[in-house]
């Protein structure tokens, strides 16, 4: 069943990408300039797939604020919204993007920028499987983490005492999801691009320009 656009949307999650704050797994390998450079180019890749290939509105959650330039190369792109990350730690603030963006959407998709392979038709299998009836819909990183939860409605306990950054996320969320009753359906595993052994899988991306320019 397709969906009508309204009733979803997109959440990308995003630091800005200044040196010694983005992509920190990877300075030991390219240093705090070389990992911020890489870190704008998969938020440009990501948002440049998401443009191209989704029908959906998008909501850039940003952190520590909005105010980096880069993120203001967005905001004038009528498709796209600017939203400030809020929260002590990764699961409270993802919490509350969810539950903010499901005040007016019927189903709500958080995704990061550190998965190269995520592609739309991830982000269409995701929306279908929530029109469905699933309760959740989950893609898990090779890591052990996931690159992508979609809601129908809030579900808090997705995020609260989980060990974030470790390989057991994907596996308590599940437990929780268990626990819950809850009805969960799962994309295909994925790698993210978050260590300096990933950076051999994905050499074409050192290379690559997605970058917005100017910022």
């Amino acid at each position: 069943m397709k969906s009508a656009p309204g009733k979803s949307v997109i959440l990308v999650f995003a630091k800005a990408p200044q040196a010694g704050y983005a992509k920190t797994r990877l300075i030991p390998a390219l240093g705090e300039e070389g990992s911020a450079r890489l870190h704008r180019s998969l938020i440009g890749r990501t948002m440049q797939m998401l443009s191209g290939g989704t029908p959906w509105p998008l909501q850039l959650w940003c952190a520590p604020d909005c105010s980096h330039p880069f993120f203001g190369h967005y905001a004038g792109d009528p498709r796209v919204s600017l939203h400030r990350q809020r929260g002590c730690d990764l699961g409270e603030r993802m919490h509350h993007a969810l539950s903010e963006a499901l005040l007016s959407h019927e189903r709500a998709i958080l995704i990061g920028t550190d998965c190269p392979e995520l592609q739309p038709r991830h982000l269409r299998e995701t929306v279908s499987a929530l029109g469905a009836g699933y309760d959740a819909v989950l893609g898990p990183a090779l890591d052990g983490g996931y690159y992508l939860v979609g809601l129908n409605r809030e579900l808090p306990a997705l995020f609260h005492a989980i060990d974030w950054g470790s390989p057991r996320v994907m596996q308590q969320t599940r437990d929780r999801l268990a626990a819950g009753g809850m009805r969960w359906h799962e994309l295909e595993v994925r790698r993210d691009l978050d260590r300096p052994g990933d950076l051999a899988i994905f050499s074409t991306l050192l290379n690559d320009n997605h970058e917005v320019t100017g910022c």
